[in-house]
């Protein structure tokens, strides 16, 4: 099974921008989607964006298309978020594997078996 490791995590402002990391190690993944997903407190886990590892294609989350960009350089995935709101601040996992890459593969988290443990993101306003 795939291991997975966020970093990046942090306290910035409003406005501002800040990049996440998910590095992954195992079997190789690049037949699957990676993808990004975020919890606040009291609320359910949110699918915000995935990375097609065999196409190259990605999807976002309304909630932060034009804001979030995701991309992969080798064992590494990038969440890089911009213009950060109030509304932003959860811990962000990375999560793997998927077949798809789609508003549907997002929204069913029990299908993804491995994830991270997450990093903590907060925006001050």
């Amino acid at each position: 099974q795939v291991k997975l490791v966020e970093s990046g995590g942090g306290l910035v402002q409003s406005g501002e921008s800040l990049t996440l990391s998910c590095i992954a190690s195992g079997p190789p993944q690049h037949l699957y989607a990676i993808g990004w997903f975020r919890q606040a407190p009291g609320k359910e886990r949110e699918g915000l964006s995935c990375r097609d590892l065999r196409a190259g294609g990605a999807f976002y989350a309304d909630s932060v298309k034009g804001r979030f960009t995701i991309s992969r350089e080798k064992n590494m995935v990038y969440l890089q978020m911009t213009s950060l709101k109030p509304e932003d601040p959860a811990v962000y996992y990375c999560a793997t594997p998927h077949p798809f890459c789609d508003a549907t593969a997002v929204s069913k988290r029990g299908d993804w078996d491995s994830w991270g443990q997450g990093t903590q993101v907060t925006v001050s306003s």
